[in-house]
């Protein structure tokens, strides 16, 4: 192999790996601190210079979207395994307490999901197909008899909001908190 053809293939696997990198510690960064976070803070991270992450990454909103997009695609796999359960109100369960422990470690893109998903709109991709699963999973466990009948997806989204304000008053006690309401609110949905 030409020593060109070498070297070009060496600097694109440096490429891909900074970019790894990067995404992986963006995301952690935006988790803690929230997407206004500091770039500085994610090169950091990274262990690569500013001047690469921006070389990836031209604006923030690039990599903002380049996690978001990520993190959807896990949301959608996790969206799939729940579907495939044999029983529908643990995977209804499951998922609400997944996402409402998200609100509490991931202040970047949960903050932004929540948010959507609460107020209906933004993120439509990510929060329809979340509507979708939550709708789903509803109506088989209402056909099963474990859920209430009169359960909607807005009430599933008022109890995402609710762990807001119970993560934002809990402080420190914020993880155990939010595991307390969930649990509770999830009794009451059922029959």
């Amino acid at each position: 192999m030409p020593q060109m053809l070498v070297y070009a293939c060496e600097m694109r696997l440096d490429a891909e790996e900074n970019e790894a990198r990067i995404l992986f510690a963006a995301r952690h960064v935006f988790a803690e601190g929230g997407e206004q976070a500091p770039i500085t803070r994610v090169a950091r991270r990274a262990g690569v210079s500013v001047a690469t992450v921006y070389r990836r990454f031209p604006t923030r909103d690039l990599l903002i979207a380049d996690v978001h997009t990520r993190q959807c695609e896990e949301c959608l796999a996790v969206h799939a395994e729940l579907l495939r359960s044999p029983d529908p109100k643990r995977a209804l369960c499951e998922l609400v307490h997944r996402l409402c422990a998200c609100q509490v470690s991931d202040k970047g893109y949960t903050k932004t999901y929540v948010d959507a998903v609460i107020a209906g709109r933004g993120l439509d991709r990510e929060r329809l197909a979340t509507d979708r699963v939550v709708a789903t999973l509803l109506s088989r466990a209402q056909a099963a008899g474990t859920l209430r009948p009169d359960l909607t997806v807005g009430d599933v989204r008022l109890v995402i909001a609710g762990n807001q304000g119970i993560i934002t008053a809990a402080g420190r006690d914020a993880a155990a908190a939010s595991r307390r309401y969930v649990t509770h609110m999830l009794r009451s949905f059922q029959v």
